[in-house]
């Protein structure tokens, strides 16, 4: 089938692509004592970014490569994210993922669930030992906050006029790309956003509801 150069999606990961935060269950699992919940904290006031935030909370995480290995293995997808990848890449549809979770760990779910071959941009994640060095490839002088600046991955590439961007997502780290989608689905923090100020922001519990929503789209 031709590439549709009238399209492409984008999708956030944890939470979205998961069915919970994995990120978070990481730094709840392994973390040394309670003291990451002061990080989330101001984070959520908004006193610090997401790069921080990380920084600080992975500051008392201590795992070895094996242990996040074996964890990493038990993560199932929502079943329908699948069947969204292959809808989109027989529509010509080109699909990345955008998140603030670690490229390595997002590969390894993925083929873990057999998907392959998506573009990932996120930050990284090595092991030393038992502790975690983060790399933030994607932190943007212009988003000094983020870890991540999603935003920025939608103007990378060149693309036909009338392009119109596809997003999928339900965080706060969604909200700023989000306004430059002209196609959104939304839960969470996301939905509670743009739901008043948004009135074409298509509401999902899981990727069932935008997997009927593309088909619809798409035939």
């Amino acid at each position: 089938m031709k590439p549709n150069h009238n399209l492409e999606a984008y999708f956030d990961f944890d939470n979205t692509v998961t069915e919970f935060d994995v990120v978070d269950d990481i730094i709840g699992r392994f973390s040394v004592d309670e003291g990451w919940r002061a990080a989330e904290a101001v984070w959520e006031s908004g006193e610090i970014g997401s790069r921080e935030c990380l920084e600080r909370q992975f500051s008392r995480v201590r795992v070895t490569g094996q242990a996040l290995e074996d964890y990493v293995r038990t993560i199932r997808i929502d079943p329908s994210f699948g069947p969204i990848v292959e809808l989109l890449r027989g529509a010509g549809v080109s699909l990345a993922i955008l998140s603030d979770s670690f490229t390595s760990i997002i590969r390894a779910i993925l083929e873990n669930n057999g998907v392959r071959g998506i573009e990932v941009y996120a930050n990284e994640i090595r092991i030393e030992g038992d502790q975690p060095v983060l790399g933030f490839p994607y932190h943007q002088s212009i988003c000094s906050t983020a870890g991540n600046c999603k935003t920025s991955h939608l103007f990378r590439r060149d693309r036909p006029a009338g392009t119109r961007k596809i997003y999928v997502g339900d965080g706060r780290s969604d909200i700023c790309p989000a306004r430059f989608c002209e196609i959104l689905f939304a839960k969470g923090t996301l939905f509670e956003h743009y739901s008043a100020i948004r009135k074409d922001c298509i509401r999902f519990e899981n990727l069932g509801t935008v997997h009927s929503h593309l088909k619809d789209l798409l035939s």
